[in-house]
């Protein structure tokens, strides 16, 4: 008897755990992520969707803004997954690095806007929380994810783009 309740107990304590957790995300991380959307959308329709769409693809002829401007603006903008839908600006045999650049970007930018890959937000917290612990400040940790996002994106492009071209010659 005793063991059938401490199981109990011990089940009902997962549930009561993540039950704290999700009050902790409605105090704080999901009015943050709404007013990021709001804000992100708002800039969008006061800009004019049709203005953001021709700049998008007047940069999609040069490499750098390709793989690092346009998935930088995409997943803030768009947030994940939406921000595959950029890659209609990119010309069709760009489009594999581009979209290898915009996902390799949905997690890196979420400890500066967590409104990009809510998805995400699970694992960058589990890590800020191993940080703040150790007593560092989480703003550190986001800029440098952002940076490091920022190479490792590019790199990835150009690479991509690279596999695609010889792959599509043997075709």
């Amino acid at each position: 008897m005793q063991a059938i309740s401490t199981f109990a107990n011990a089940f009902m304590s997962v549930f009561n755990a993540g039950a704290e957790t999700l009050m902790g995300w409605v105090t704080g991380i999901i009015p943050t992520v709404i007013c990021l959307m709001t804000a992100v959308n708002s800039v969008i329709k006061l800009i004019g969707e049709d203005r953001v769409e021709n700049f998008c693809q007047k940069i999609t002829g040069n490499f750098i803004c390709r793989y690092l401007v346009l998935p930088v603006l995409a997943v803030i903008c768009l947030a994940n997954p939406m921000c595959y839908t950029f890659g209609r600006f990119v010309e069709e045999k760009y489009k594999p690095a581009y979209y290898d650049a915009a996902v390799s970007f949905v997690h890196p930018v979420t400890g500066l806007f967590p409104h990009a890959n809510a998805g995400e937000l699970f694992v960058y917290m589990g890590i800020a929380a191993g940080v703040e612990k150790l007593g560092f400040p989480l703003g550190d940790l986001a800029v440098r994810y952002f940076i490091v996002g920022l190479i490792v994106i590019l790199i990835r492009g150009i690479v991509t783009e690279r596999i695609y071209a010889i792959l599509a010659k043997r075709a």
